[in-house]
Order: C-alpha cells, then sequence, then structure tokens
C-alpha cells in the first residue's frame, strides 16, 4: 500500500497594509486622535486582520493626510469625514484660492499689538476671569474670547479670528482628553494651552504635561489663579519694570576717591572706637565699587539686558559717590584721618 503524499501547506495570507503606530507616526499625530477620528466621525473604514489589527492601505493613509491638513486649516473634522477625495480636493482648492485672493496671511500678533487674546472653554473659568480683583492682578491685558461651552464650538467660533492662547476649564480630565482637543480643535490645539482642572488620574497628568500643557489643578484662590496664569502670560508683552520706567541718573559719576588698601585701613583704625559707622560705610564703599565694576563688565544678551546692567552701574556709581561724602562726614565727626 502506497503512503499518499503530504498535503501542501498552505500559507496564511500575507497582511498587506501599514498598522495604527505606523500611519500615526506618518501622519505626525497621537494614534489616540485617529482612534477618535474613527470611532466619532468615522474618517476611514481600515481593513482588519483576524487578529483585530487595523490596516490602513495607501490609499486610507492619503485621505487622513489630507483631512489632517484641511483641519489644522481651521476646517472641522466632522464636515470632512464624509467627503469623497475628489471633494476633499475641492475643498483643499477652494482655501487656497481664498488664501491668494486675499494676500499673504496676516503676520502673527506680538503682545504689543494690543491686549493678549485667549479663547476661554468653560464659563466658570470666564466668570473668574471677569473678576476685577483678577484682571487687576494680570501682568499682561487679556481679551477673552467666548467663553465657549465646548472645544468644538470654540474652534468653528474663532475659525476665522486669531488667538494667542487656549485656556479651559475641565471638570474632569480622561484618557482621551488630549486626542479629543487634537479632534475637536485642532487649530487651537497649537495654541499656548492651559487647562483648570477638578479631577485627573496621574497618568493623565503626565501625557498631558508631556504634550506641553499647563495643568492646574483646583480648587484655588484667586491669588493661586493669578500667579499661574502670570506665568503662562508673555513678559514681553508686560508692562516695563520700574528701573525701565524711571530715567536714570546719566550724569557722570565722579572716580573713586580710595582704593580698597586704603578703606580697609581706615576700616582697620575705626575699629578702635565705641562706633563702628565709619567701619561699616567703608566696608559698603568697596562693596558699591566692586558692584559698580561687575555692572559694566556684564555680558549682554539682549538690548534689554544691556539697559538693565547700565542702569544698575550708573546707580552703583553715584551711590558710591554718596558713600564717599558720607565716609568723610563720618570721619570728621569722630576725628579720624581720611583714607590716604
Amino acid at each position: 500500500m502506497s503512503k499518499s503524499a503530504p498535503l501542501p501547506v498552505q500559507a496564511a495570507p500575507a497582511e498587506t497594509g501599514y498598522r495604527s503606530g505606523a500611519v500615526a507616526r506618518m501622519l505626525r499625530m497621537p494614534v489616540a486622535t485617529l482612534r477618535v477620528w474613527e470611532r466619532r466621525y468615522n474618517v476611514s473604514q481600515p481593513a482588519l486582520t483576524a487578529s483585530g489589527q487595523r490596516l490602513y492601505s495607501a490609499q486610507d493613509i492619503q485621505r487622513l493626510a489630507l483631512i489632517k491638513q484641511l483641519t489644522e486649516l481651521g476646517h472641522a473634522v466632522g464636515q470632512l469625514a464624509g467627503l469623497t477625495m475628489p471633494e476633499l480636493h475641492t475643498v483643499a482648492a477652494t482655501h487656497a484660492q481664498a488664501l491668494a485672493t486675499a494676500g499673504s496671511e496676516a503676520p502673527a500678533r506680538t503682545p504689543a499689538a494690543g491686549p493678549w487674546r485667549v479663547a476661554v472653554v468653560g464659563t466658570g473659568l470666564a466668570a473668574r476671569l471677569r473678576q476685577p480683583a483678577v484682571r487687576k492682578h494680570l501682568k499682561v491685558a487679556i481679551e477673552c474670547l467666548g467663553p465657549y461651552d465646548t472645544l468644538a464650538q470654540a474652534q468653528k467660533a474663532l475659525k476665522r479670528k486669531g488667538a494667542d492662547a487656549l485656556w479651559i476649564h475641565a471638570p474632569a480630565l480622561h484618557e482621551d482628553w488630549l486626542a479629543a482637543l487634537h479632534a475637536d480643535a485642532p487649530t487651537l490645539s497649537n495654541l499656548p494651552c492651559a487647562v483648570l482642572y477638578g479631577f485627573a488620574s496621574e497618568p493623565v497628568c503626565q501625557a498631558l504635561a508631556t504634550a506641553g500643557l499647563a495643568l492646574r489643578r483646583e480648587p484655588g484662590s484667586d491669588t493661586v489663579l493669578v500667579q499661574w496664569l502670570n506665568g503662562l502670560l508673555p513678559a514681553s508683552s508686560a508692562a516695563p519694570p520700574a528701573w525701565a520706567s524711571a530715567a536714570p541718573d546719566t550724569a557722570p559719576a565722579p572716580p573713586r576717591r580710595w582704593s580698597d588698601a586704603a578703606l580697609a585701613d581706615f576700616a582697620g583704625l575705626s575699629s578702635t572706637i565705641a562706633c563702628e559707622c565709619p567701619r561699616h560705610v567703608a566696608e559698603l564703599l568697596v562693596q558699591l565699587s566692586h558692584f559698580e565694576a561687575y555692572s559694566a563688565e556684564c555680558q549682554h544678551r539682549s538690548p534689554q539686558d544691556a539697559t538693565l546692567h547700565q542702569h544698575l552701574r550708573q546707580l552703583a556709581a553715584h551711590s558710591r559717590a554718596r558713600f564717599e561724602a558720607a565716609l568723610e562726614f563720618v570721619a570728621r565727626s569722630e576725628g579720624l584721618m581720611l583714607p590716604q
């Protein structure tokens, strides 16, 4: 009895396509955002393997890339999800034509151009920002855009308006919160974002902080809120410090009257009497002279930095000259010989 030939082993069909992680890396977006887009808006229908893995074709990736590009230009993902590729290309062409007609995009706003424009999501946070005690102590004048009830509402309202920052009040943060932010407000999610929240797990907070969001848990007093917000506002638009607004004494200060060695000798003489003011004044003169020289030698990293050190040098020089006059007065009062 002859043995039957063994049946040929059939190879499992090869998987064709790209998995979610690879697609997310190609599109430079979180995997969680991709899943939210699919679950909430049905933007694509990738094939599924026997084990349930999503596999995206090249056409799927091209469609997702175009949708992502349009959302970054301000279009809502919910309005784009049901469009075919030709329709998406039409939207892109219309957008490009509108930009060409309107001219180049408006230049980025600077703090000096006016109040810092903040998109506010959450009526509770907006109410606190309207309080005079809060507005008074913010280092930058702000203009609140909103408040908006949801991120999607803010995205739609600010589609053609500029904003400098996004401040959100969220009673609770969940693991899909960041993905929802990118999905519902793709344009706003590129802004500096701060979140005042009530409850969240530590892993969620770590993920948001790693993504660059500023977090503050409530409750907190208005003082704490102002301190936090001031740390988020741009320093360049703050009111100039008092030293910058005050006109420095530009009159040249006289050169030093006494060297460090002469002042040290004088301080030694003054220690033999009950009053130690001569010694203290001599020591202050040494410190002021050294600080004057230090300020003159400081390296300047910016025009404002140079102005600061020039101001400090002028103040130190004139203070040193006044204390030299004080030393002469003290010496005569105590019957001491002036330093030589």
